[in-house]
């Protein structure tokens, strides 16, 4: 552990006389190593006791009991309280960044550049809004009740577009999901709003529990997200309903209105830090504009910029992150680039794209690709003519609805976190990660994704009926709802499964609850490939079949997360390791360069750090954001940071290190000369 004994000196400068701007201040370390972090430390209980028991649950289905990792030591608060001392405000704590934002004179941040635990110092980015959210006030003439248990008023089509009228009539309204929404502000006094279980809400501008308009904002502070609340949690029959009425919320004030939307990036990631500690399952953000501040596309990779990199960090946690794609359209960077924005560049988040009411794409929904190549947007929702609350209005009789209409792809993500609510609500067990993965395969597009529609519109209702796994006391266990045109019929239900290339075998399925169905997979299946398919008759004596026959079978590899239908398949699976791991270098003992390999069966935040036997870090290979996959570094003596041990080591032992995610696993190798 490094000890610093330090004064920093009063800066005797007049507030008046010298302007201040906010910057992110990084501390080179902790007060303890990484690699000594350990469950029986002082310090590990003072990260758990950050952590609602929410959280930790979450923490605990994607991450073990392993699920305090060195991110989430607080920050050492000898520095923060050496930067009060000399009269600096620090604004927030960012511990997964080992970092605070701060307000720094010039004058304070030359002096802070002189001392030994300042890692480095950025400036903080403000960026404006992405999407245009384009709004007036609703006047058409109001529908008529439809079918359903609901009147969704002139909200029925933006829920019917997405099948989420036949998911609340199952009885399903986002209950088991906590959502966090990032936005501008909330009034929570609009008529869908006031019977909304809010769990804590917080403003990061002021750093207040009032997330709606106070003295020092503009009128309009808390409008957009009022709006984007009552599209994904509204409840006001005959008017407006959202998919998510019944979940809880979180709520965070960190846009600021000031010569359009300003948004500071150290409030969101303070934001999205918060809510997870909260125990949030489900977050939903805006975009930003990151030409403003000299991004370019080739940055648009995933892991470039802090929000992506704490959007990343939060997933890795078992956060589901939903943002919208952005409204830049087709040539945001350029004619034939594409028009994708951080932070929905992120591996890990679910950026939504906007559809019109018949389907159609919009012209002003971003495009992808990343830079990296990946596909953008992931899915699509309607983003047109979105009925919404308005701050501040009430039902009167000039207007149906105290209400407008909107447009923009903020609202279209808001309609798909909140139908990943409805899946969290049905299926609790499910990971983060499986729920991306049923999300992506729930789109009307599996079967040709592109950087328009991505793997398409979003159906809650096939999302709930995709079959998922479940772990119960160790044995997987497959999942899956029925529902046809007419009552199933279910002493029908079947289901047929076999390992690769060999005959299907029959089996039951046994009722679980009112709605579900469970089949128990054997012992004898561990490590093999299978592919299964579903048959049931409704009571009409139709013949039904899941997936459909022109449709590959649903696919699955004994002991993954994962079942698979279009998006994946067995030769993509097998490239993609099962488990962690870390192997012995090649050659050992070596002079002076050697190979290090590891392999993610997920996308993980990874570390790989090279120590000596008394502790001390000799060299960081990597300290990045990687897809999953299998992975080779080299490690020589010839090539280490300046003041390691010259330019070269000497003959010993070394323990590297690999870090990823919760997973950490060293090594010994030697060096020979």
């Amino acid at each position: 552990m490094k000890l610093f004994f330090f004064t920093l000196l009063p800066l005797f400068v007049s507030s008046i006389t010298l302007s201040q701007e906010k910057y992110f201040v990084y501390f080179t370390d902790k007060g303890i190593e990484s690699h000594t972090l350990n469950k029986s430390s002082r310090i590990y209980a003072e990260a758990e006791k950050l952590l609602s028991t929410e959280s930790i649950e979450r923490r605990k289905q994607v991450m073990g009991d392993d699920y305090i990792t060195f991110e989430d030591i607080p920050v050492n608060e000898k520095y923060i309280g050496a930067l009060e001392a000399s009269g600096i405000k620090v604004v927030h704590k960012l511990k997964w960044f080992n970092a605070v934002s701060c307000y720094l004179s010039k004058l304070q941040l030359n002096d802070l550049k002189k001392l030994s635990f300042i890692k480095s110092i950025e400036p903080v980015r403000v960026f404006t809004k992405s999407e245009t959210l384009k709004e007036s006030y609703y006047q058409k003439p109001q529908l008529n009740k439809s079918n359903y248990s609901f009147d969704y008023g002139n909200s029925f089509t933006q829920n019917l577009l997405s099948e989420i009228p036949a998911v609340h009539d199952l009885g399903f309204y986002g209950q088991n999901a906590i959502i966090g929404i990032i936005n501008s502000g909330f009034r929570r006094d609009h008529p869908s709003l006031e019977s909304r279980i809010v769990i804590a809400e917080k403003d990061f501008i002021n750093n207040d529990d009032t997330t709606s308009n106070q003295d020092n904002d503009l009128f309009n502070q808390d409008s957009v997200g009022t709006t984007i609340f009552s599209v994904i949690g509204g409840f006001a029959p005959g008017y407006l309903i959202g998919p998510a009425f019944g979940s809880r919320f979180l709520l965070a004030k960190t846009d600021k209105f000031l010569n359009g939307i300003n948004i500071e990036e150290d409030n969101q990631i303070a934001a999205l830090q918060w809510m997870e500690e909260m125990g949030v399952d489900i977050t939903l953000s805006s975009v930003f504009d990151p030409r403003q501040l000299s991004y370019t596309f080739q940055n648009m990779n995933g892991k470039t910029s802090r929000i992506a990199q704490a959007v990343n960090l939060a997933y890795l946690r078992g956060v589901s992150t939903f943002t919208a794609a952005g409204d830049g359209g087709a040539n945001y960077w350029g004619t034939g680039i594409g028009g994708i924005q951080t932070p929905a560049d992120a591996a890990s988040i679910i950026s939504v794209g906007a559809v019109s009411e018949n389907k159609l794409s919009t012209v002003f929904s971003s495009r992808g690709p990343t830079s990296d190549g990946r596909i953008k947007p992931e899915i699509v929702a309607q983003g047109t003519e979105i009925l919404h609350g308005i701050a501040g209005s009430t039902y009167n009789t000039n207007v149906s609805f105290g209400g407008g209409e909107g447009t923009g792809t903020e609202f279209s993500a808001a309609l798909a976190a909140g139908s990943a609510a409805l899946l969290k609500s049905v299926y609790p067990h499910l990971t983060n990660k499986q729920i991306r993965q049923i999300m992506l395969e729930s789109g009307d597009n599996t079967a040709a994704p592109n950087n328009v529609r991505g793997y398409g519109l979003i159906s809650a209702k096939k999302a709930i009926t995709f079959p998922n796994f479940e772990f119960v006391n160790d044995q997987p266990v497959i999942n899956k709802i029925f529902l046809s045109s007419g009552q199933v019929n279910e002493s029908t239900i079947k289901i047929f499964i076999r390992e690769e290339n060999q005959p299907f075998q029959e089996g039951r399925m046994t009722k679980k609850g009112s709605i579900k169905f469970a089949y128990e997979l054997l012992p004898n299946f561990a490590g093999k490939n299978f592919e299964f398919f579903f048959t049931f008759q409704n009571n009409a004596g139709i013949n039904y079949r899941e997936p459909v026959p022109t449709l590959p079978n649903y696919r699955f590899k004994y002991g993954s997360w994962a079942i698979d239908n279009i998006l994946t398949g067995f030769k993509q699976n097998d490239n993609i390791p099962v488990n962690f791991s870390l192997q012995q270098n090649y050659p050992n003992p070596f002079n002076p360069v050697t190979n290090i390999s590891y392999s993610l069966p997920v996308a993980s935040f990874v570390t790989l750090k090279v120590f000596d036997l008394l502790g001390r870090e000799v060299g960081t290979l990597i300290n990045e954001f990687k897809l999953p996959g299998n992975y080779n570094s080299q490690f020589s003596i010839l090539n280490l940071p300046a003041g390691r041990q010259g330019s070269k080591l000497s003959s010993g032992v070394y323990i590297y290190q690999l870090k990823a995610g919760d997973f950490i696993q060293s090594k010994k190798m030697m060096v020979l000369k």
